[in-house]
């Protein structure tokens, strides 16, 4: 019989109209290797943003209960064509409790157990899900457990790539952020270095006091002088970035490059061979990536998203990074939150405008049941 509850959907119409409503709706019976989880939490990450307000004008949005309706810039809107006219959900991930199963064995064994989940409709009071990206949670909250897959999943496809690349450092240009934070712990337990670049000084401060050693300051004067050296120490010629546009990525390629020449024997009009990479795993700045002519031919700029990595290598390495997220949740890959909201307070003017700022340790967490 089908369970019915609470839904976020959020919607583009071609004229730029943006419309995020909370619905009622009926939930399927799960089939298969699905289950039906009762959602318990769910993160506001900024791999969600994009869906949920994008670069939609808040500010001058109309709010109700429920319900905001705002207008797409032209640009924006037009980048967006493809999802126009879709009512979509939203919310990647989320933890809950497995109230009903299909008929296969992975899903059958999950029932009534605690479990995070990567639904894609997360801001939700129900969802269905694949019992085989389910992680149970054990004695685990559902708030320890609602972070549990994009940031710790992503910050260890970071270190999984470098060693398969076989880099002993890596760079990351939003080191304070809560992956950059789990990025630190991680790299610290493997034994790789990590050149981590920050906005502000109290930012320095935190990472250094979990033990960072190479945190570098980027409103500092000297800021391109300290990434260079960074860089020397460490051989951080790889790094992410979820930035995008402007020149962050451009400024880590100087910076490479400048160390590169630095240990060259002999001139080259071509700058020098050393390979240097960058991976943009997100646009919190929708802007052109700018590059210039700075840093020779030695470069690769590529882009990174969790699922495709995922696929690529396979089940017996999810697994292995899955277990180590789960044995490690309220450490190496503990997350904290600024604000819980129901799935109505997530759509006021006050809660909208602050989340969409993507502030570093100001994450949301939406409860949908409060």
């Amino acid at each position: 019989m089908a369970t019915t509850g609470k839904q976020l959907f959020t919607t583009l119409d071609a004229d730029g109209t943006l419309t995020v409503a909370i619905e009622e709706v009926s939930f399927p019976d799960p089939t298969g290797n699905q289950v039906l989880v009762r959602m318990e939490a769910a993160p506001i990450n900024p791999s969600d943003l994009a869906i949920l307000v994008g670069g939609a004008d808040i500010e001058n949005a109309q709010f109700s209960p429920g319900k905001f309706v705002a207008q797409m810039p032209a640009q924006a809107n037009a980048a967006s064509k493809s999802r126009q006219g879709l009512k979509l959900p939203a919310g990647n991930e989320g933890a809950g409790t497995v109230v009903a199963a299909g008929d296969g064995e992975t899903a059958q064994a999950l029932i009534g157990q605690r479990v995070s989940c990567v639904p894609g409709n997360a801001y939700s009071q129900y969802c269905i899900a694949d019992a085989a990206m389910c992680l149970p949670l054990g004695d685990h909250s559902a708030e320890e457990g609602a972070s549990a897959f994009v940031n710790p999943m992503t910050a260890l496809g970071f270190v999984e790539n470098a060693k398969a690349d076989g880099q002993n450092a890596i760079l990351h240009t939003v080191g304070a952020s809560n992956l950059g934070q789990m990025l630190t712990r991680i790299c610290q337990e493997d034994g790789l270095d990590l050149v981590n670049i920050v906005r502000k000084e109290d930012q320095v401060e935190l990472l250094k006091g979990m033990g960072a050693t190479h945190v570098v300051n980027s409103s500092a004067n000297d800021f391109m002088d300290q990434l260079t050296a960074a860089i020397a120490d460490t051989s951080a010629f790889y790094g992410f970035d979820p930035v995008g546009g402007g020149k962050l990525v451009d400024t880590a390629f100087r910076a490479m490059e400048r160390v590169a020449v630095q240990q060259m024997s002999e001139y080259s009009r071509y700058g020098s061979n050393q390979q240097k990479r960058m991976f943009i795993y997100g646009r919190l700045d929708t802007g052109p990536t700018v590059l210039t002519p700075a840093y020779g031919f030695g470069w690769t700029l590529s882009g990174w998203l969790l699922f495709p990595f995922l696929q690529s290598v396979g089940q017996e390495t999810m697994g292995r990074m899955r277990q180590r997220v789960r044995d490690n949740l309220t450490t190496t890959f503990a997350s904290s939150y600024k604000a819980r909201v129901s799935l109505e307070e997530m759509l006021t003017k006050e809660a909208v405008m602050d989340y969409r700022a993507m502030r570093t340790g100001e994450k949301y967490l939406v409860t949908p049941w409060a």
